[in-house]
């Protein structure tokens, strides 16, 4: 098999090709991120959005910032509400709104939607955290607020049990649980109230707009969301920061499931949060495990969601070794390209020199190699491709050469 078969340079083209050979189209297109760490990624992921609504029916973008936060972004590139200043610095969580790109995409997406009677829409998918997280102040009242009679308890005893949000969003208490708050007598009891309004939000949705379901929805979701995840930070156990990470990609989840409810959307997380297969990281000496987003959407959209990762050739001075996956893509004549995973997995389980028919002039290849090995980074930000797992990707977009950003955000 030529390699040429199955790769070829990223373009709008390209991309439709891709769609057009999938038994299904998609819903969720998840287009991951090897690194949050690079401005070309962004751009890259900007030049597909653009096509995808141009030429392939897409209508709505889903990045992995805070949801809540990510209703200010999309009333901005909806309505014109604020500010494009505003929308960047209270629109964003982890940082993402300094991020060059991120400002070019919610620039295009206003300006298209001054033209456009049909409007794209924008989401954050994430929770409202970091390692620590958020107050629910602020999903459980907007829901309280949403509601009819009967409630199950009257504002002013929702903002006592809520007191102070620094309480909730002590940054300590994300590596020292005893000083969470998430299991005293006042977050047991937010829980059962939250659990309560959700209930009837089900009760009354017929009774509501369109618009006022969407957002109660996504309230009642972050609300029952962050007070399970406060709940797990004051567990001291040693399971403690994987259950946190999998209650956090579960959050993420159910808001990527509610954005495929709306049409198809082009989601734009790491690639742990977005791959099908357990992600593993190291987490000062413990390494965690856990099932990402996408892995846990797809339990629910089978085939309706397709995975594209992200990979990186040369990185600043590190070039990729030539027995790597990113060594072989680095191979080809492309900047940037895009390769269908599947085959190539295929191909590259027998040895390197059968499954490539391309002269060995054109690879970095001899015949002491036989399968490709993971590639190895300095960078712990940085996550390479591991060749065992190419048979979970649907496709990989790859950068032959970036350089990092100052700015290092989080998976």
């Amino acid at each position: 098999m030529d390699i040429k078969d199955i790769a070829r340079p990223l373009d709008g083209a390209a991309i439709s090709t891709f769609l057009q050979s999938l038994p299904t189209r998609p819903l969720l297109l998840g287009l991951g991120e090897a690194t949050h760490r690079v401005d070309a990624l962004p751009e890259v992921r900007n030049e597909i959005f653009r096509h995808l609504v141009e030429h392939e029916g897409y209508r709505s973008i889903a990045l992995e910032s805070d949801c809540l936060m990510g209703l200010i972004v999309d009333d901005y590139v909806t309505k014109g509400t604020g500010t494009l200043d505003e929308v960047m610095e209270r629109g964003f969580s982890h940082g993402f709104g300094a991020f060059p790109g991120n400002r070019e995409l919610v620039r295009w997406m206003r300006a298209y939607n001054e033209e456009h009677e049909e409007k794209i829409r924008f989401f954050g998918f994430d929770g409202p955290l970091e390692y620590w997280a958020a107050s629910p102040r602020q999903a459980l009242t907007a829901l309280y607020d949403l509601l009819n009679d009967p409630l199950p308890c009257t504002r002013e005893t929702l903002d006592t049990l809520l007191g102070q949000d620094d309480r909730w969003s002590n940054e300590d208490s994300a590596m020292d649980p005893s000083q969470s708050i998430g299991q005293s007598a006042e977050a047991q009891r937010l829980r059962l109230i939250a659990d309560d309004l959700v209930a009837l939000l089900d009760t009354q949705a017929p009774g509501l707009g369109v618009a006022e379901r969407e957002l109660a929805a996504l309230y009642g979701r972050t609300a029952t969301g962050l007070l399970r995840y406060h709940y797990w930070m004051a567990d001291a156990s040693p399971a403690r920061w994987s259950r946190l990470s999998s209650l956090r990609d579960a959050m993420m989840a159910a808001n990527l499931r509610a954005i495929a409810e709306l049409g198809p959307a082009l989601i734009f997380g790491h690639n742990l949060h977005l791959q099908r297969n357990k992600a593993t990281m190291s987490f000062g000496d413990q390494t965690l495990e856990w099932f990402g987003a996408g892995a846990i959407a797809e339990t629910h959209l089978g085939d309706r969601y397709t995975f594209l990762a992200t990979a990186l050739g040369t990185i600043g001075t590190e070039v990729p070794p030539p027995d790597t996956v990113e060594g072989i893509l680095a191979a080809l004549p492309w900047d940037r390209t895009l390769a269908d995973a599947r085959p190539l997995a295929e191909a590259l389980t027998r040895p390197l020199t059968e499954a490539l028919t391309l002269p060995l002039t054109e690879l970095p290849l001899t015949e002491a190699h036989t399968r490709p090995i993971p590639r190895t980074s300095h960078d712990f930000a940085y996550f390479p491709l591991d060749p065992a797992h190419l048979g979970l990707i649907d496709g990989i977009v790859f950068l032959s050469e970036v350089a990092h950003r100052a700015e290092a955000g989080q998976p």
